[in-house]
């Protein structure tokens, strides 16, 4: 009996720690805008099959977690370390690759707005 409480205790934390960790990945997720003139315009940020993934003009890499919000570039010898804001939503990226130091911003997805007619109110979907 203590062996199957110990196992499902083991299997209890295993899940907490694998939904934490998808939890911040998810927030990286999305596009990135770079200032006019950068190396490249933009960046997105994927998930694949569980395996993070960053794709510019100039290639893709995968993303290798170093702390929590700091990944490697993988085949770009670098990092991206994700800026949050006050409320601790990620709101840009700073990469350092092969010489290159760039600052974006994410792009934040437009609200879905719905109208009601009969209440004549606006909700957000």
């Amino acid at each position: 009996m203590k062996q199957i409480l110990f196992l499902a205790f083991c299997m209890f934390v295993a899940f907490a720690a694998s939904a934490q960790q998808d939890s911040s990945a998810t927030a990286i997720l999305g596009k990135y805008k770079f200032p006019e003139g950068s190396i490249v315009p933009e960046a997105t940020v994927t998930n694949e099959n569980g395996t993070i993934i960053m794709t510019t003009s100039a290639g893709s890499s995968e993303l290798a977690k170093q702390n929590d919000d700091v990944y490697t570039i993988v085949a770009f010898q670098g990092t991206a370390a994700f800026k949050r804001n006050d409320a601790k939503k990620v709101i840009g990226v700073v990469i350092d690759a092969m010489g290159y130091h760039l600052e974006g911003t994410k792009e934040q997805a437009a609200a879905a707005w719905i109208r009601f007619s009969d209440q004549k109110r606006l909700y957000r979907k």
